[in-house]
């Protein structure tokens, strides 16, 4: 438990937390004294994760509080320090640190975001080999019959799909990847421009996707974001290749292959070789836009297509898109894990058992994390009511109260909002004093009354734990 309220209060590494621990009454009352103490209380944890995972699902994923039957999953990485971590693998890397070795870690939530269970990896562990690695444990962990899995499409590949209907009675919801997408928007194909006419969403069938559900969506705000990049990076892209051409002219640059490493480089940074076609001798270069190529790409600007095998009369086509954009919520998550809320990174262990039980100790310090933002959010810059547009589609916006609190840096009673870390900051100012009874040896200790805005926050505590009970 010391472990874990440091990891909230005070994320480091675990021998700066024994110094931390020095100067709080969380060290006297709760946290370890010796290293030993401490990779023990560690040790001790990864023991008891199937049982801690196994009450979390059947409490927040149970019919009770999840009528659904909804359970995201979702992939990441950090990277690790040292050379001796069995775990530790060159991959794919979403902290961007090239050069770095990783591991991974699958997280499985519920729809809002909660933390339920964690699961870690080789850090070069494919984003499809670990969904069907935890998939197949969900099921026991749970204890729900009916459980439908919410993916990326870099999660539930075609291939995945499969071997969930063969394995396992789950339902699933993801998302094609754009190949998919753009073979149903061929010539005759299902997915025509027109279904969009009046409305940015609509429901399609096709031979390949027997007994499934396939919707699709346009959103006119992402449609408009893309092709200003797209436009943005052709334009980069066309500089650079004009200073290749200019330097071939001037006779600075010969060799066919010379001229094909330089251009490589170039069409290569912003990914946009398909969009160009190049010419090359040993002598001469030129370059133009494939206007085919853009156009196409133009024409699904802003189009995505869910994928799904739960039935209509279950799940209705704007329910799907909401649950599957519900996967943002895991995604903040692992911004909670990554940022100075948690610190996970970098991974500062060397056996995998301790590189384990310091994820799942991370995990465990998320699901907290979670329950404390959403107690303190009349305290902090939360939105506490978060609007659900009857159009899936659109972008959602914060509501009135949350804009209003942020704007003008006050809740409703004209007290201070503050941010969430400032708050937990602020909690931690309290003080518990020792005082000596003036001549006499005995002692007693005097805990510092809170302030306004700390005894809030405990009550708030006090009433979420009691309503929590019941």
């Amino acid at each position: 438990m010391g472990l874990l309220a440091a990891r909230i209060c005070k994320p480091t590494s675990k021998l700066a937390t024994l110094n931390w621990f020095t100067d709080t009454t969380l060290g006297t009352d709760l946290g370890p004294v010796t290293s030993d103490e401490l990779y023990a209380a560690m040790d001790w944890l990864l023991t008891q994760q199937p049982r801690i995972e196994k009450q979390l699902a059947r409490t927040h994923l149970g019919p009770e509080h999840n009528p659904e039957g909804l359970a995201l999953f979702d992939l990441s990485s950090s990277w690790v320090t040292g050379t001796h971590n069995p775990l530790a693998k060159f991959g794919y890397s979403r902290d961007k640190k090239r050069g770095h070795e990783q591991i991974e870690y699958g997280m499985l939530a519920t729809r809002a975001g909660l933390p339920i269970a964690v699961r870690v990896l080789p850090g070069n562990t494919s984003d499809p080999a670990s969904f069907i690695q935890i998939a197949s444990e969900i099921h026991d962990l749970a204890g729900v019959e009916d459980l439908v899995m919410v993916g990326d499409r870099g999660m539930i590949t075609n291939a995945r799909v499969q071997d969930l209907k063969k394995d396992t009675t789950f339902s699933w919801v993801t998302a094609l990847r754009n190949t998919d997408i753009q073979k149903l928007a061929e010539d005759n194909g299902p997915l025509q421009m027109s279904l969009f006419d009046e409305q940015n969403l609509a429901e399609i069938s096709h031979p390949k996707y027997p007994g499934e559900r396939l919707i699709a969506c346009r959103n006119p705000a992402l449609a408009t974001k893309r092709a200003h990049k797209r436009t943005s990076l052709l334009e980069a892209t066309e500089e650079k290749l004009e200073t290749i051409k200019k330097a071939v002219q001037a006779g600075r640059l010969k060799g066919a292959g010379k001229i094909g490493v330089k251009t490589g480089k170039v069409v290569g940074t912003y990914n946009m070789e398909k969009h160009f076609t190049l010419v090359i001798t040993d002598e001469t270069f030129t370059y133009e836009r494939n206007e085919g190529t853009i156009k196409r790409e133009a024409d699904l600007d802003g189009i995505y297509v869910i994928r799904t095998n739960v039935p209509a009369q279950t799940m209705d086509a704007p329910e799907a898109v909401r649950t599957y954009k519900s996967l943002a919520n895991v995604e903040k998550i692992f911004k909670t894990l990554k940022t100075r809320d948690l610190g996970i990174r970098p991974i500062r262990h060397y056996t995998e058992e301790r590189t384990r039980a310091h994820v799942l100790l991370c995990m465990l310090a998320a699901h907290l994390t979670w329950h404390l933002r959403t107690v303190w959010a009349p305290l902090t810059f939360t939105d506490e009511d978060r609007p659900v547009l009857e159009e899936p589609v659109a972008k959602v916006n914060r509501s009135d109260a949350a804009a209003r609190k942020a704007s003008t840096r006050k809740l409703d009673d004209g007290t201070t909002a503050t941010s969430y870390q400032d708050l937990l900051t602020h909690m931690g100012t309290r003080t518990r004093n020792t005082t000596r009874v003036p001549g006499t040896e005995k002692t007693f200790e005097l805990l510092s009354l809170p302030t306004p805005r700390q005894q809030r926050a405990m009550d708030l505590i006090d009433h979420h734990t009691k309503t929590h009970r019941k």
